[in-house]
């Protein structure tokens, strides 16, 4: 088998015989890989494949769509389908959330030469794709983007906040994108493989904005053009802006003002013991001069408050993707003031050691705060902020699924 891949043409291949079977015709692979992120949306899911069927009727293209476990069981919904038409796979995420990682799983998952992503909300215009993919083939481009803010292009029913709000985070994309992109906040686009393959293992993944991630992340200047898109109104599903879609859209962009060098969520970690120690401050002088506490007790409550403030705070923002609510929030508080309290002791042992080196007390400070930072980043990341493991999907919605058979 070795000299037949050496010797003949990958296009002959699948018609060899390999090791003692007949030769065998294969179906041709896929020219175009449409991956759809999804949550909670599984009515969309017959609409999108039925849309796509439609418009793509001339070319071989497959749908995958990611699903980060969604309680309606979506999946269940895109498995169904995919027992009736063979080009539509599924890849459910067990543990994780995210749109822009799941783009980049689906993306991988695929052998496709060129990849669209679109959202599975059908907001996006399917019939974009044909136009897509052959500006991409015949003006060899690593990317085409369908943009709202071309001359023809719209945002559709949107309010004027949210409009104000889209302008806004796409002129801060102007900070790490240097493109010229009417739309860099985009999630409709298709991608040549070699591009995406070059910027791959430079991506952060994180947040919404994949486009944004890919752009900044490619190790020289995407050669790109742009369609207009209209934006549909949302017939089904939830819409996936919510309250910290924003914050998550700033740490995107701070990973890739600063990142690799500083991983910004031990950055994030790193600030918000910052402000624990201001609460500390505060607390004990509160108890100390206020309320004439003993100061061994002030001392104590001080640290519990700035704990517990650090805790919620790090639950809120910096883990935000490993959330703890209900019982978990009670033992995870528990356990991160175990950690802390660890990471105490290690600020105190190596403070001590570097000061007995006849060192200068400040740098013995610096020394033992950076060690119980990183102590306490490290072991809250394993023991307090562990993955979390998936609830299962609603058993109807399986029901419903097998419904889509045939008998």
């Amino acid at each position: 088998m070795a000299e037949l891949v050496r010797d003949e043409p990958a296009a002959a291949m699948p018609h060899q015989s390999v090791a003692g079977l007949p030769p065998r015709q294969w179906p041709s692979a896929p020219e175009l890989a449409v991956v759809i992120p999804v949550l909670n949306e599984s009515d969309n899911v017959a609409p999108i494949v039925e849309r796509l069927s439609r418009v793509l009727a001339d070319i071989r293209w497959e749908a995958i769509f990611v699903d980060d476990d969604s309680p309606d069981g979506t999946a269940d919904v895109v498995r169904a389908l995919a027992r009736l038409q063979g080009n539509i796979r599924c890849v459910q995420r067990l543990g994780r959330r995210g749109l822009a990682s799941a783009c980049i799983e689906g993306i991988l998952s695929s052998a496709a030469p060129y990849i669209a992503i679109m959202d599975g909300d059908l907001q996006h215009d399917e019939s974009l794709l044909p136009q897509m993919l052959a500006q991409i083939k015949t003006k060899r481009l690593d990317v085409v983007v369908a943009s709202r803010y071309t001359e023809t292009g719209s945002v559709g029913d949107w309010q004027h906040s949210r409009v104000v709000i889209s302008d806004v985070a796409g002129r801060l994309a102007r900070l790490v994108v240097k493109a010229d992109l009417t739309d860099p906040m985009s999630g409709y686009f298709m991608v040549e493989r070699n591009a995406f393959t070059a910027a791959m293992r430079s991506l952060s993944g994180q947040g919404f904005k994949i486009l944004l991630d890919l752009f900044a992340s490619s190790p020289r200047p995407l050669n790109f053009a742009e369609v207009p898109l209209t934006f549909r109104q949302r017939l089904h599903g939830e819409s996936k802006l919510d309250t910290m879609v924003a914050w998550e859209y700033l740490m995107l962009l701070l990973q890739k003002l600063v990142g690799p060098a500083v991983p910004v969520r031990f950055l994030l970690f790193s600030i918000i013991g910052g402000l624990g120690v201001g609460t500390h401050l505060l607390t004990l002088w509160f108890g100390t001069h206020i309320l004439a506490i003993a100061f061994p007790i002030a001392q104590a409550v001080a640290t519990i408050v700035a704990m517990t403030g650090n805790f919620l705070l790090n639950n809120l923002f910096t883990y935000r993707d490993r959330r703890l609510r209900g019982r978990r929030l009670i033992t995870g508080l528990i356990s991160f003031y175990a950690v802390c309290g660890a990471g105490g002791a290690a600020n105190v042992g190596v403070a001590s050691y570097v000061l007995g080196g006849q060192h200068s007390w400040w740098l013995a400070g610096l020394a033992g705060a950076a060690v119980s930072a990183v102590w306490n980043y490290a072991m809250s990341s394993i023991f307090t902020w562990s993955p979390r493991p998936s609830a299962p999907p609603v058993p109807s919605r399986v029901t419903q699924a097998e419904a889509l058979l045939p008998r």
